[in-house]
């Protein structure tokens, strides 16, 4: 399997001069995952058996994460943040209750489960420590309730990246235009992939990115478009998203003069934070938390 991802990943120019059966796999393999700019990558699917195996004895019941209340009393609502291909998108806003102004704002990205009642708490959470935050939904308003369920949200998440990045952008332009002094991003799992997109496409108009064990993403065309500096919190024995991978990205990112910040919890396992499933490790993730709002501190004001 690692030899096949290699030659998936084959520049065109390595790709010329490859044996015959090596180019042809990845002839063969670009054909099946349909390898466009907006489309899956050969990778994802991988990825989505990965995140099935993580979490396929786990229900989306609220986590530690989701059962901490706001520092402060905080309002919450379903809003319309934009029209992505013809189609109205929602998401949950939550803000300090009684702010006078937005301030800084914060796109939240959702786990696989979707924009549930667990992630909803957590984006009241950060709203509690002075932010604006819209929760952003890229599953359609479907949630899922069992591993299978979500495993099928997240192929088709990942089916159209183009669009995903137009609803996140579209996001960051709603909080722009709603007063957002800055504009900062965090997701989980599924989400911490797609906060790291958030930054890719929202560019110059994002201040800073958090990814908790999401994807990553080490093509260096692809992160060209990142400006926001980013913190990256990972397991150690998190078999879906290896270190390797993380380091990889990491590499690419200093390689192009980026800011990037990533932690490694040796012990921890995936889904450590998540607001929904029974991965929660407490002691990890309030020392990630407490990351997390060192570093929106110093990069959103």
């Amino acid at each position: 399997m690692k030899t096949f991802r290699n030659i998936l990943r084959l520049p065109a120019d390595r790709l010329a001069t490859a044996t015959p059966f090596a180019a042809a796999l990845a002839f063969t393999a670009s054909a099946l995952f349909s390898l466009t700019p907006t489309t899956m990558t050969a990778q994802q699917p991988d990825y989505a058996a990965a995140m099935h195996a993580a979490h396929a004895h786990e229900t989306p019941t609220a986590s530690g994460a989701a059962l901490i209340a706001p520092r402060v009393p905080v309002t919450g609502d379903m809003v319309q943040y934009g029209v992505v291909d013809g189609a109205a998108v929602r998401g949950y806003l939550a803000r300090p209750s009684g702010a006078a102004k937005a301030g800084p704002a914060i796109v939240m990205v959702h786990e696989w489960w979707g924009i549930n009642d667990n992630i909803k708490a957590m984006a009241d959470r950060y709203a509690g420590e002075g932010y604006t935050v819209l929760a952003v939904d890229l599953f359609g308003g479907q949630v899922a309730t069992t591993a299978d369920a979500a495993m099928k949200l997240y192929q088709a998440g990942m089916a159209d990246i183009g669009k995903g990045e137009r609803n996140v952008a579209a996001a960051v332009d709603y909080l722009r235009k709603n007063g957002a002094t800055s504009v900062g991003s965090v997701g989980y799992c599924f989400g911490g992939h797609w906060s790291l997109r958030t930054g890719l496409a929202g560019g110059a108009n994002v201040n800073a990115v958090v990814m908790y064990y999401g994807a990553p993403i080490t093509d260096a065309q692809g992160l060209s478009r990142l400006r926001a500096p980013v913190l990256g919190l990972f397991g150690g024995k998190d078999t879906g998203i290896p270190v390797d991978s993380v380091r990889a990205m990491e590499a690419q990112m200093k390689k192009a003069g980026r800011t990037v910040t990533i932690h490694i919890y040796p012990n921890a396992g995936h889904a450590f934070a998540n607001p929904s499933g029974q991965s929660y490790d407490k002691a990890t993730a309030d020392d990630a938390w407490t990351r997390t709002l060192a570093f929106f501190k110093a990069n959103l004001k």
